[in-house]
């Protein structure tokens, strides 16, 4: 199978692309090449026959049509989305043109190109968007999110992955084009760009930094490994019911304050410094309209396709640490390119 992933030199998208290309697909890797992608992330398949990188803007529709008719894929994996929900605050707009336009820009391609593919290419055909638990909104102390919970989306971030949700569902159901979604938990693992919170806690620690700390780190979180999502995103390609949506989930609630004490362990284990890490955490201003808590019930694609996820969360984040320590040239690759892990989004709630 051709499939055309979109945010492939991202972090989720590399664990796909090099999933997909060590299960023997052929991969054509769609990336703008923003500042949080890399294509260190795929140099491990990237002399491999049959995978192919086309710097494009998803919303530029001449050069996302110009792909498709070049290369002409069996199938769609759409990653490529601005994610961080800081800076979803303090600019929008770039999440609602990628993420929204985009998306759309994206899916009259791909309506385009199926419709002209010939039996039984086309029937074959599959669009598959890759969102997020967060359209769901917020939990309360009880409860799971599934593919019934109704949307309520609470940042700039989760609305326009909220908005690209939708867009999906009324292409297929307005034009037929064959798709699938799926909404996952927070995903975590090696190659994660340094602003999200594992990769924040490690890198920072491994710079003798302060580890900062949303409001009382009371917040909960479903943790899912990368190479276990990437697993269940093809697994879902490849056998998941059309225009059906699957939630996918690492049954590991942790708070967050939980998650960051355990990898101050591992730290102190695999990067030894002076002080226990832990002794570094501070506790900061909270984000505006942070969600308390999102849980995931995946019960339905266990049943349906049979996965569950592999890797335990204590066994994972020592893996995660562990890629980081061995890793510091790839950081600080990142840090020369102008990201210090600033503080963003800190735009008071009116």
């Amino acid at each position: 199978m051709k499939i055309l992933i979109t945010g492939g030199a991202g972090f989720i998208g590399s664990a796909v692309v090099r999933r997909a290309v060590a299960d023997g697909h052929e991969v054509v890797n769609l990336d703008a090449l923003t500042y949080s992608a890399n294509l260190e992330n795929v140099a491990s398949v990237a002399g491999q026959p049959g995978y192919a990188f086309e710097q494009a803007d998803i919303c530029d529709q001449v050069r996302v049509r110009g792909i498709f008719a070049k290369h002409r894929p069996d199938a769609v994996m759409h990653l490529a989305a601005e994610s961080h929900n800081d800076r979803a605050i303090e600019g929008p707009l770039d999440f609602v043109r990628t993420n929204v336009v985009g998306t759309a820009v994206l899916l009259e391609a791909a309506r385009e190109h199926w419709a002209g593919l010939p039996e039984p290419q086309k029937a074959a055909f599959r669009f598959h968007h890759v969102s997020t638990d967060e359209v769901f909104g917020a939990l309360g102390d009880e409860g799971d999110f599934t593919e019934e919970t109704p949307y309520d989306p609470n940042s700039p971030y989760s609305a326009s992955k909220a908005g690209a949700d939708h867009l999906v569902r009324a292409w297929g159901r307005t034009y037929g084009l064959p798709v699938v979604i799926t909404n996952c938990a927070n995903n975590y693992g090696p190659f994660q760009f340094p602003e999200k919170l594992i990769p924040t806690v490690i890198t920072r620690a491994l710079e003798g930094k302060t580890i900062p700390v949303y409001g009382d780190g009371r917040q909960v979180r479903d943790w899912l490994h990368v190479d276990d999502h990437a697993d269940a995103l093809l697994l879902v390609l490849a056998k998941g019911r059309l225009g059906e949506t699957y939630c996918i989930g690492g049954d590991s609630s942790k708070r967050n304050i939980e998650v960051i004490r355990m990898l101050c362990e591992h730290l102190d284990r695999l990067a030894p410094a002076n002080t226990h890490h832990a002794e570094k955490i501070t506790f900061v201003t909270d984000r505006p309209g942070h969600d308390f808590r999102y849980s995931i019930d995946d019960s339905k694609l266990r049943a349906e396709l049979g996965w569950q996820a592999k890797m335990p969360l204590e066994a994972g984040l020592e893996d995660t640490v562990r890629w980081y320590v061995e890793n510091r040239g790839w950081v600080e690759r990142i840090r020369e390119r102008g990201f210090h892990s600033e503080r963003l989004g800190l735009v008071k709630a009116s």
